[in-house]
């Protein structure tokens, strides 16, 4: 650790003094997940002027999808599927009447190392990308996983992760677009291509629709338009699907991936660049990638209005999701024996207490 960071807390973190403010008046959460952390941290703000955190361990935690009361989790060899509970939250043992939601973990899908990257709750069920395999899968308890897509460049669902494929951009719980680093179809051929390599596709119709695109991340459309993060250069875009131009709105200084909107705000993830990183530390923008945090963007025109910035523990993230209406979240992980405590029914819930086996 950085000498000037060997006093701090763990995950301390400056922000601009309208962040809380911004939060409370959105009445809204904001979750991360950092894969190189191994957590999954919601920021709140208590009032108008504190920020307020709460990290839980989760290996490798990647993509999240939200659902109304649902939220799965991407991690190391695992999804892990939650349900939140307002009645659990406010008579949490350990802390009640602090919590208004309680995000309790209901199944996991054990589905060995895929490296799942984005995820949604989607009309045919829980959808994956499977970076390793280089295919979009349905999560169920059937199979590790079932392939239900792959780009007409790959030729065979293998692992390897042949182009990189990392986004999926999903409008009415329905897949649109897909991105990749690279058209490729061997073992890790993307990297020994240049950064603006990145192509963005059609999910129906397999085609692409847009080239040389600087390590596309986290497409998302809002509003009915398509918004993504060029994670080389730092430019938060907006992508025309029709003729695949696409137009800056916003270049920041930091390695950009992602992105969440509420409200007309962008919620931008920024992650600090490894020099030691084989695919990323060679790039231009690696000497200013030198912070980790959220950045939030006023969409109409484009300009950044407030940030939260990490100066120990985080310093890669990969998703940003809100949690809207919900001011003091928490969620409960299966390390500590807390999650088995939380009883729910269709009728009510209840705290419970832990039975010891018999001898």
């Amino acid at each position: 650790m950085n000498s000037k960071h060997q006093n701090l807390r763990p995950f301390s973190c400056s922000y601009s003094p309208n962040a809380p403010e911004i939060l409370s008046q959105l009445n809204c959460t904001i979750a991360i997940s950092t894969y190189q952390a191994g957590k999954v941290i919601f920021i709140g703000a208590i009032n108008d002027e504190k920020i307020i955190q709460l990290p839980r361990n989760f290996k490798k935690a990647m993509g999240i999808a939200l659902d109304d009361d649902k939220m799965a989790v991407a991690c190391k060899d695992e999804i892990i599927l939650f349900r939140n509970s307002e009645e659990l939250a406010k008579h949490y043992p350990k802390k009640p009447n602090i919590y208004d939601a309680m995000y309790m973990p209901r199944v996991t899908y054990h589905t060995g190392a895929l490296d799942v990257h984005d995820i949604d709750f989607c009309k045919d069920g829980l959808c994956a990308v499977n970076t390793n395999f280089s295919c979009i899968i349905k999560v169920d308890e059937n199979y590790s996983f079932t392939p239900i897509w792959k780009p007409k460049f790959i030729k065979r669902v293998v692992s390897g992760d042949h182009c990189h494929l990392n986004g999926m951009a999903v409008e009415d719980k329905e897949i649109k677009y897909v991105s990749a680093f690279a058209n490729t179809d061997s073992p890790q051929a993307w990297k020994t291509l240049a950064a603006d390599s990145g192509v963005m596709i059609d999910y129906q119709t397999k085609e692409i629709i847009a080239t040389k695109l600087s390590m596309p991340h986290s497409p998302r459309i809002y509003d009915g338009k398509l918004y993504l993060l060029l994670s080389a250069t730092g430019e938060f875009v907006e992508l025309n699907p029709t003729d695949g131009t696409y137009r800056t709105l916003l270049k920041i200084d930091g390695f950009v991936r992602g992105l969440a909107f509420h409200e007309g705000i962008a919620f931008i993830g920024l992650s600090k660049i490894r020099k030691n990183s084989s695919s990323f530390g060679k790039l231009d923008i690696a000497a200013k990638a030198n912070k980790a945090g959220i950045v939030m963007v006023h969409l109409q025109t484009a300009t950044i209005i407030a940030n939260i910035f990490y100066e120990s523990s985080v310093e890669e993230i990969y998703d940003v999701q809100i949690l809207a209406g919900k001011r003091r979240p928490s969620i409960l992980n299966k390390i500590k024996e807390d999650y088995k405590l939380g009883i729910t029914t269709p009728d009510t819930t209840f705290w419970g207490r832990i039975i010891e086996d018999e001898k």
